[in-house]
């Protein structure tokens, strides 16, 4: 069975991956993929604790929330949702070590395309996972 981890963040761009994806699963006989949200560690400083707390447990509703969106627009596209993986920490590597620990053959995501001066000032989510992936990654503009 050939697997695809799709990286999601809610932004147009997973839309066109997720239809970029289904595109390719209409050529795969047998074909599912897993779903990844990551949320980036926040800083909260000098909150209260009951504060972080709910600050916290918010942000774990919207991703919840965030994945079984993503998941009813992959099956509307006709692709099997296998899992759905809801983590915190750096977004690079947890997609790359859920891509490895969930055996998936490649990674989808999309890209901002923010460009080499855009990316030198904020980073690559999308560079840094290629960078980190034992699977190829196809990225989606």
């Amino acid at each position: 069975m050939y697997r695809i981890l799709i990286a999601v963040d809610g932004s147009p761009h997973t839309d066109r991956t997720i239809e970029a994806v289904a595109d390719l699963a209409r050529t795969q006989a047998k074909f599912e993929v897993d779903l990844v949200h990551v949320l980036a560690p926040m800083l909260l400083g000098d909150m209260a604790p009951t504060l972080v707390q709910q600050v916290n447990d918010n942000l774990r509703t919207e991703q919840t929330v965030l994945l079984e969106t993503m998941a009813a627009l992959a099956r509307s596209h006709g692709l099997t949702v296998r899992h759905t993986h809801a983590t915190v920490g750096n977004p690079a590597v947890e997609i790359a070590n859920i891509a490895r620990d969930s055996g998936a053959h490649q990674i989808a995501m999309g890209t901002h395309g923010r460009g080499a001066l855009g990316s030198l000032f904020m980073g690559s989510v999308a560079q840094a996972v290629v960078h980190h992936a034992g699977v190829p990654v196809l990225l989606v503009k």
